[in-house]
């Protein structure tokens, strides 16, 4: 994805969430040189740590427009809370998708999730086991319900969907643009997505413009830098 396009997305994000209102953490308007100055102190840490800020990603599918999607990770606990089970051990995002876009279909192997409709048009959310046909037992706005494999749910405003660790899901927006949330267990980027159609989890960038945001993709370069 080219620099420029990643920072106007982020910048349509921030002003989508301005709008509902939801208002966002700090340093969710934190530019590139903001994070680079608070990086070597120990305040920051914890935050690159567990990856709080920005994600913007296609994929690796080249086509933005269609296969993709804008996150802000707002809280998310360390892997060693998750193994632990004690500290942390949940995570929220803010997603945000434009008419038509799709996340396609992936699972995660630790990581249960509720996706959660914060305001916009509608967000399609499918689900599928990760073998065979079989219906999915799971909660739909807060009532079980068993899932045909491969059903679309129409989840409208204020509405939700849990989505199991194990299970397939794809999603994408309909009638306009969508303003999620997902509230899920410790959130691994690294290393527990597995999609249907192996796809890369972050984009390769081509730096058309200076950045002006900095993703949570880049923070392992400055932790290593310490």
């Amino acid at each position: 994805m080219k620099r420029s396009r990643i920072d106007a997305v982020i910048d349509g994000a921030r002003e989508l969430a301005a709008a509902a209102p939801m208002p966002l953490p700090g340093f969710a308007a934190w530019s590139r040189a903001d994070w680079l100055a608070a990086a070597p102190t120990p305040a920051a840490r914890p935050a690159l740590e567990r990856g709080l800020g920005w994600d913007v990603t296609d994929f690796g599918r080249g086509d933005f427009d269609r296969v993709g999607l804008v996150l802000c990770t707002l809280r998310n606990g360390t892997l060693a809370e998750r193994d632990s089970g004690s500290g942390q051990t949940y995570a929220e995002k803010l997603l945000v998708a434009q008419n038509g876009q799709e996340t396609p279909m992936h699972l995660h192997r630790r990581k249960a999730e509720d996706i959660i409709n914060r305001g916009g048009a509608a967000l399609v959310v499918e689900l599928r086991p990760e073998t065979g046909d079989g219906d999915i037992i799971t909660l739909v706005d807060g009532l079980e319900r068993a899932v045909r494999a491969g059903e679309s749910l129409h989840v409208e405003p204020g509405q939700s969907v849990q989505v199991p660790a194990g299970v397939y899901h794809r999603f994408w927006a309909d009638g306009g643009a969508v303003l999620a949330g997902e509230v899920s267990a410790v959130n691994d980027d690294v290393d527990d997505n597995l999609f249907l159609d192996p796809s890369p989890r972050y984009p390769s960038v081509d730096e058309d413009a200076p950045a002006r945001y900095l993703l949570v993709s880049e923070y392992a370069e400055l932790l290593a830098a310490g």
